[in-house]
């Protein structure tokens, strides 16, 4: 299930010929050429103002603030659409590796399919560019550790978009400071709800359209036959993603882990029930099928329903859950944050924040709360994702989404991914970064990369 060296390096000059066209290679443009912006170059900018996934919406937002010089995507379409909007003057690429051979931006925002993200990202810090990339930033653990490790060898700004850490009116930033304040007592939990996944398939396949580089799309991933609903519906599928887990998990996890103290290190167990779709059978080599040794039907393959237990170390718990419910005194919901400590309890979500802590707040507390939420932001006032990332190439200071914290709340969706997949109670070393005495959770810490798709080096 691997394509040879020699029709990898035939594809690529497929691609450049492709490219290669008058209407589409107008040669490089270099920083600085033009005026003082940062020069911008976004790789994966979905479909239709991005309804694929929020590429397209994070690069037109970078374009506010720099100068937009190049766009890359395996979608001929989805290029052509967006460099309309920008008079149709950006070169255009389908391979990201030819683009770096022919551009050095100062900024490339990252918005393809999960599985792509660290190797285009590790690509474009060492071509000297500093990078925002979309959430979950992983598909695993292992990956986590290595982009850590090139921030730090390079220097550059990396900006993760988990939005929640600077926007929604400020209602996670203020739920952190409430939980940090000691408002809630001792003993702080947390518990979260994300929401479950479908189920669907298989799915029937077919040849894909002309204007895709489809085995560009698979790339690292394991060979798979062409489908819709792998394209637009990646998340539901481990090849490429992480189900809900890394979803919304990657957004509400990491506020949790965040207010409950653990953003620069994790927790130190994990269980979990729960179950997949129809098309996983009982004891799969989840090692083999993640490393394209074994196939699975063609359709969505990630946790449906699941109900996780992530421990730390001072005995906080943080349960992960597609439904919320607890029958003892009627609290249910789908989608938050519920903190709860000896003092109190307050429930987060991007609609709402609620709860008698809040109630109680005088005039003079929020004054308080106030002063700790600039203090989270690192002494800025939030509310501005992407500006806040270009405020921090200037400075050269990691944003607020840095790689170091976001690869720590990755960690422990991953870990609950993990655990549903062993069904088993897993012991975590945050210190270290591996399981203890389980070697079949430390094989599932990273995966082969597809011949000719080098997932980092």
């Amino acid at each position: 299930m691997t394509t040879t060296r020699r029709s990898f390096l035939k594809q690529s000059a497929g691609f450049g010929a492709i490219i290669a066209t008058p209407s589409l290679w107008t040669g490089s443009v270099r920083a600085g050429d033009a005026n003082s912006q940062k020069t911008v170059a976004s790789i994966g900018v979905g479909g239709s103002r991005g309804r694929y996934n929020r590429g397209g919406s994070i690069a037109r937002n970078a374009s506010k603030l720099g100068r937009m010089i190049a766009v890359c995507d395996v979608d001929d379409k989805h290029s052509y659409e967006f460099n309309s909007e920008f008079g149709g003057g950006l070169n255009m690429y389908r391979d990201y590796r030819v683009m770096f051979e022919q551009e050095r931006p100062d900024i490339v925002t990252i918005g393809t399919p999960d599985h792509w993200h660290i190797p285009i990202a590790i690509a474009a810090l060492r071509n000297g560019a500093d990078v925002y990339c979309e959430k979950p930033l992983t598909l695993t653990i292992d990956e986590g550790i290595q982009v850590r490790k090139v921030v730090e060898e390079t220097g550059r700004v990396f900006q993760v978009g988990t939005q929640q850490r600077s926007e929604n009116e400020s209602k996670f930033l203020k739920a952190i400071a409430i939980v940090q304040s000691g408002r809630l007592g001792k003993n702080v939990n947390a518990h979260v709800a994300i929401g479950g996944a479908p189920a669907e398939g298989p799915f029937e396949t077919f040849e894909p359209p002309a204007d895709l580089a489809w085995d560009m799309w698979v790339g690292p991933a394991p060979v798979a036959p062409y489908c819709e609903e792998r394209r637009k519906m990646f998340r539901w599928f481990f090849e490429y993603s992480g189900g809900k887990m890394t979803d919304w998990g990657a957004h509400h996890i990491d506020i949790a882990q965040w207010a409950l103290g653990f953003d620069h290190s994790g927790p130190v167990k994990a269980s979990a029930e729960g179950k997949f779709t129809p098309l996983v059978p009982d004891n799969l080599d989840w090692d083999a099928f993640l490393d394209g040794e074994i196939p699975l039907p063609n359709g969505f393959n990630t946790a449906t329903e699941f109900k996780i237990s992530l421990e730390f170390e001072n005995g906080s718990v943080m349960t992960v859950n597609h439904h919320f419910k607890r029958d003892e005194d009627g609290t249910e919901f789908d989608n938050g944050i519920l903190f709860e400590g000896d003092d109190g309890r307050i429930f987060v979500n991007r609609g709402k924040l609620t709860g008698k802590p809040i109630d109680d707040l005088t005039e003079a507390d929020n004054a308080e709360i106030e002063e700790r939420i600039v203090e989270l932001y690192k002494g800025h006032e939030p509310g501005d994702h992407m500006r806040n990332f270009f405020e921090s190439v200037d400075s050269r200071e990691q944003p607020i989404s840095d790689v170091v914290t976001h690869h720590r709340t990755m960690t422990s969706c991953h870990m609950c991914n993990i655990a549903l997949m062993l069904g088993r109670e897993l012991n975590w070393d945050p210190q270290q970064e591996t399981f203890i005495g389980d070697d079949q959770a430390v094989a599932l810490m990273s995966r082969k990369s597809r011949e000719g798709y080098v997932a980092y080096a």
